[in-house]
């Protein structure tokens, strides 16, 4: 009986020992990254493409 009452102490108290800690988790906030893009390479196709046609036009 005195076993069982040891065996039964132990196994609360190694259970209480694994369970955690009182000091909080450190969680990293997640990095994030942009790329720069310049302001002007949404119109420079375009501008390329007519800059083409009117050479093309002139050229007839």
């Amino acid at each position: 009986m005195k076993k069982l009452v040891l065996a039964a102490a132990l196994s609360a108290a190694a259970s209480t020992a694994f369970a955690g800690s009182l000091a909080d988790p450190v969680i990293e906030a997640p990095v994030i990254v942009e790329e720069a893009t310049g302001s002007s390479s949404g119109i420079l196709i375009p501008l390329l493409l007519l800059a083409l046609v009117a050479a093309a036009v002139a050229s007839d």
